[in-house]
């Protein structure tokens, strides 16, 4: 349990329990956050068997195209082998009938269980699949770099994950991708009522934080070409090949427990532990060995971590209380992530430079947090499996 005297205080929303520093969030004169509004829009105002009626005409429209088009793949689909990508694919095979094409960005950083149930996935449903995994040199320069400007290093995560589908798009002459949840379930750049796009404007706006590939290769000092699995297609090609870029969560509501059965039970997809949360096996990121770092560092940048996310997601699917989910914050979020030990090798950095780069990144009103009063929690089962800078 967190010592309650050092545990931050931030404003929360009166319903859910979504600080004051959490991004694109505000209360009204009820105190209700902008976000719980939104969802009150995706159960009473959003017709979701119109939307489904919609991606119908889209998928036949697909189909079409890629016959015309000489095409074996009907969509593109992007992949990690986290819940919502694996149901993703699931979907579009089994509800939808179309015949993707699987396009994996490897950030570096999968865990063994990742790739187990990747391949199980991939196996079961049976799918073509293309992977591509960046220079590690250069990443590890883009991590700290990244780090450093904005207080977050997955930005090469972050990039690479939206563009190197979008460039697959364009190569393969596939206009079609389907992700998965909409930006609606957890922040207010769009609205349910919205068919949001997974374009050109998001990637700028919310994907790369206002840093192109062109900034990069000058921050670090590399030739542009070595960061061009970062750069976005030009327009012209966008529109050249027609693509249309669409989160599946736009279509069909998205509730991630129910998704998780599904895949439990279809693919045998596994849980998997993970820091600064529940003790006992999750669904939540577990395909990323710093999952727990990046949590750490949201939580002394803004003074919340993930855990406050997933009470939150269960406070609004009816399975919790705000008072059950505070209890769980106060308990898991004061935690110290283990992996920040290997995180701090590979890009070569000490703790004491660490948390000096985290703190210029405050977001105000969130607290000053010293972690130096910050326990150490458990080491991940798998961490000692992993690649090392240091032997």
């Amino acid at each position: 349990m967190s010592d309650n005297k050092k545990f931050p205080e931030v404003e929360r929303c009166c319903r859910c329990v979504l600080p004051i520093t959490w991004e694109t969030v505000h209360y009204d004169e009820e105190g209700v956050c902008n976000i719980c509004r939104n969802w009150e829009e995706k159960y009473h105002d959003v017709d979701w068997v119109q939307r489904r009626k919609d991606l119908d005409v889209i998928c036949k429209d697909a189909k079409a195209d890629a016959k015309a088009r000489g095409n074996k793949y009907d969509c593109i689909l992007p992949f990690s082998g986290g819940k919502d990508s694996t149901y993703t694919l699931y979907y579009v095979i089994k509800e939808l009938g179309l015949r993707p094409l699987v396009v994996s960005f490897d950030h570096g950083f999968y865990r063994p269980r990742t790739l187990d149930n990747r391949i199980k996935t991939f196996r079961t449903l049976g799918v073509d699949v293309l992977s591509f995994t960046p220079n590690w040199k250069v990443v590890q320069k883009l991590m700290l770099e990244s780090l450093i400007r904005k207080g977050d290093f997955c930005w090469h995560c972050h990039a690479g994950v939206f563009v190197y589908p979008m460039q697959e798009a364009v190569r393969q002459n596939i206009p079609l991708v389907i992700w998965g949840e909409g930006g609606g379930e957890y922040e207010a750049y769009f609205r349910f009522q919205q068919l949001e796009e997974t374009d050109e404007w998001k990637f700028n706006r919310r994907i790369i934080m206002g840093m192109r590939a062109e900034d990069m290769a000058g921050f670090i000092d590399v030739d542009l070409e070595e960061l061009n699995p970062f750069i976005y297609p030009e327009k012209s090609e966008l529109e050249r090949v027609g693509v249309k870029s669409l989160p599946l969560g736009n279509f069909v509501p998205w509730n991630v427990q129910e998704n998780v059965e599904i895949i439990e039970r279809e693919l045998d997809w596994k849980k998997d532990n993970m820091e600064s949360v529940y003790k006992e096996p999750t669904y939540e990121k577990i395909e990323c060995q710093f999952e727990g770092v990046r949590d750490y560092i949201k939580f002394l940048k803004r003074g919340f971590s993930r855990m406050t996310h997933l009470t939150t997601l269960d406070i609004r699917h009816g399975r919790m209380t705000r008072e059950e989910a505070m209890g769980h914050i106060r308990e898991h979020e004061w935690r110290k992530p283990r992996s920040l030990e290997v995180f701090l090798e590979y890009i070569d950095t000490t703790e004491e430079e660490f948390n000096k780069i985290v703190a210029k990144h405050l977001i105000k009103p969130a607290p000053v947090i010293n972690p130096l009063d910050i326990p150490y929690g458990e080491k991940l089962w798998d961490q000692d499996l992993w690649y090392r800078e240091k032997k």
